[in-house]
């Protein structure tokens, strides 16, 4: 399970570091119907080396704040690990 806190339309896809109990996940896409949720979980995919069909939105899908659940994801990105990029 991890909690997300959105930043779409950002000038590319990238994770952000850590806020509260939130990772930032910037998605280079437009919020709208849910489309910038679904860009975010292609991106998170590839991040965490899962299919998409790995990553369920458990809540917040047209939200900022969501949380998801990736099942067996094969890397960490450093901000999850606590290490510095």
């Amino acid at each position: 399970m991890l909690n997300i806190l959105g930043r779409p339309n950002a000038k590319r896809d990238a994770i952000g570091k850590v806020v509260g109990h939130q990772l930032e996940v910037y998605a280079a896409a437009v919020p709208r119907l849910g489309g910038a949720t679904a860009h975010m979980m292609r991106y998170l995919a590839g991040v965490f080396e899962v299919p998409v069909g790995a990553i369920q939105v458990v809540f917040g899908e047209r939200s900022v704040n969501k949380q998801i659940r990736i099942k067996s994801p094969k890397h960490l990105p450093a901000p999850i690990q606590g290490k510095p990029k």
